[in-house]
């Protein structure tokens, strides 16, 4: 039962072996991201992780971050 369900009438290294490549692809995308997005939020905690009432209207008189607030709020 398990070897007819591995074989595959003969497909079942193409199958097998294609769905490995996926789910590899997959979680080696998923890591990358995960990693860049760490990267991302820790320097962003670092350049506006205290902000005082005056560095935050700074940021948001910015047209950069205007735009993103918009974008986040209309969402």
């Amino acid at each position: 039962m398990i070897n007819k369900l591995l074989f595959m009438n003969g497909y079942g290294v193409y199958v097998l072996s294609a769905f490995s490549f996926t789910l590899l692809s997959f979680s080696v995308l998923y890591l990358i991201t995960k990693v860049q997005f760490i990267k991302e939020q820790n320097k962003f905690v670092a350049k506006f992780g205290s902000l005082n009432s005056e560095k935050a209207k700074s940021a948001k008189s910015q047209r950069i971050n205007k735009e993103i607030l918009a974008n986040v709020t209309n969402n």
